[in-house]
């Protein structure tokens, strides 16, 4: 078998569209991976429509695990067989930011099957933008982890989703037995953080969301006290947070794409509390500089993981202090593309990770 089914973007369409393609070759430094499950991002056609993917046409999909099918000829420590998944972020690898654990500030960062969201040359992006949304891959040797026996494939390809999570926990922290809100509850990354954060120090979680049921169904997910707050249209968020928390929570983790609830939130913060945003929000803030030096609040942007919190997922999944397969409610094969595309847009059902498996 010479060619391969891949979900691909071209050039001046927003149709993602099933292609036949060669499959790669791997060069001495590559790994060629047989996809057993792919990830699927929200945010990955909104990013694709405003021109954030940088090299076209490329196969989508920067969330993949599976099966080693081939390593090139100086490639270290991994052989033919292998469980293991991709680490998506390509960087320099020597910069101050990657030398630091900051690597997603490289200015070389781009994502492979992704966006390119550096601000100089990429040239990483440009041979291995093709992604895991396909029956193979090829990635370099230094962005593959093996991954544990007993971990799922499919849990395999969101442990970038989960180590985003671990990222922005670690940012809002130290939090010594905080309460946390944590805006978009429901959704992928908002699942994610409430699975995680007892394990970073939180005590009690206040989820946000815009649907009471659904809400009350990702609760069940919090291994610590855990209420509830749906937002309705025009609705006091602030107040009503700070009925919940009358000296102000230590830490909102905030996911919104957009509206006023992020800085609502924002406004029951207690003095030195944290607001940890990844959500892509241009909201302006309402709230005076002033204000926010007043009370000493910490205000952070962070856009993705670092290697570093990806392999701390994998030690916690490793260890069985966390498990994550509940996390995965809609699987697809790769011929239903189509249709899976359109769950996630579409969100009438709840979703909280899905995957695509070739």
């Amino acid at each position: 078998m010479t060619t391969m089914l891949a979900a691909r973007a071209n050039p001046d369409s927003l149709t993602v569209a099933l292609e036949k393609i060669e499959i790669p070759q791997p060069g001495p430094h590559d790994v060629l991976i047989k996809v057993a499950s792919a990830g699927l991002a929200p945010g990955m056609i909104t990013l694709l429509a405003h021109g954030a993917f940088k090299h076209l046409p490329t196969t989508l999909g920067h969330e993949a695990a599976g099966t080693i099918a081939a390593v090139g000829a100086d490639v270290p420590g991994l052989a033919e067989g292998e469980r293991v998944r991709i680490h998506p972020n390509l960087t320099c690898r020597s910069c101050v930011y990657c030398r630091t654990d900051r690597e997603q500030m490289c200015a070389q960062q781009a994502m492979i099957g992704h966006a390119g969201f550096g601000t100089g040359p990429m040239p990483l992006y440009e041979r291995y933008h093709d992604g895991g949304l396909a029956e193979y891959i090829r990635v370099p040797y230094w962005l593959v982890d093996p991954i544990p026996d007993h971990v799922s494939f499919d849990v395999g390809a969101k442990v970038h989703d989960l180590a985003n999570a671990v990222r922005a926990l670690k940012t809002a922290g130290p939090l010594f037995g905080g309460t946390i809100v944590v805006t978009a509850a429901t959704g992928t990354m908002g699942t994610a953080t409430i699975k995680l954060a007892h394990l970073f120090g939180a005590s009690r979680l206040i989820l946000v969301g815009r649907s009471a049921e659904r809400l009350e169904a990702v609760r069940r997910l919090s291994a610590i006290p855990t209420e509830a707050v749906a937002m309705e249209e025009g609705g006091d968020l602030t107040a009503t947070l700070r009925q919940l928390a009358p000296s102000g929570v230590d830490a909102v983790v905030d996911y919104l794409p957009t509206g006023p609830g992020i800085w609502q939130a924002t406004a029951a913060l207690a003095t030195g509390g944290t607001l940890v945003h990844m959500g892509g929000n241009y909201v302006p803030p309402p709230i005076p500089i002033g204000v926010i030096m007043a009370n000493c609040w910490r205000i952070i942007g962070t856009r993705s993981c670092t290697r570093t919190d990806a392999l701390q997922v994998l030690d916690l999944l490793d260890a069985g202090t966390l498990t994550a397969d509940e996390l995965i409610t809609h699987r697809f094969p790769l011929a239903d593309l189509g249709e899976a595309l359109a769950v996630m847009r579409d969100r009438s059902k709840p979703i909280w990770m899905g995957v695509v498996n070739p």
